[in-house]
């Protein structure tokens, strides 16, 4: 018999997002069942379905919360683009399982309004410290600018998280995040 005990001490919802992240962290986003994480939380089958509705709805749930605590870490940055571009690094080693679920759209509902509204503050930070970068330039320019900087902090990411960066970046990705992103304002 299942112990439904942690369903009644608290906040069966976060329970259920942190079992998610563990699982993804485990398994990977793709092969997470909504049956292991009512398992893990120690709930019925149903529990999840009940708060998310089907895995897709659990997933958006997490990405949603992944680019909140993105926007918060790169809001942290102050408007520096090299330091903004080193949390987003950092975030996507120290937070694995958010990145992997925020950028696989296939998996969720890319067009819920938590989500909506959560990529905007992160895609909103980021833009701030390239606007303060450029002085203020024109919305096209800072947009483009924008989109270029995340795609190489994004890239630098991914590459280092799939282990295909050459040895002598070393073994900190902040530092060797630095180092290369560095490179784009010298």
């Amino acid at each position: 018999m299942t112990d439904t005990r942690a369903y009644h001490h608290g906040d069966l919802r976060r329970a259920l997002l942190a079992a998610a992240l563990e699982a993804v962290g485990e398994v990977g986003p793709a092969a997470l069942s909504l049956r292991d994480l009512a398992r893990r939380s120690g709930v019925s089958h149903a529990a999840p379905a009940h708060h998310f509705g089907d895995k897709a709805g659990l997933l958006t749930a997490l990405a949603a919360q992944g680019f909140d605590l993105l926007a918060q870490t790169l809001t942290e940055a102050d408007d520096d683009l090299l330091e903004a571009g080193v949390a987003y690094v950092d975030f996507a080693v120290t937070h694995r399982a958010y990145f992997e679920v925020m950028f696989r759209p296939e998996l969720y509902r890319a067009d819920d309004a938590e989500l909506i509204a959560a990529r905007g503050r992160a895609g909103a930070a980021l833009r701030s410290g390239v606007a303060a970068l450029s002085g203020g330039g024109a919305p096209a320019d800072t947009d483009r600018d924008s989109l270029a900087a995340w795609s190489i902090a994004h890239g630098f990411a991914t590459l280092w998280l799939a282990g295909a960066l050459p040895d002598r970046v070393g073994d900190n990705p902040r530092e060797a995040a630095r180092a290369v992103l560095r490179r784009l304002s010298t």
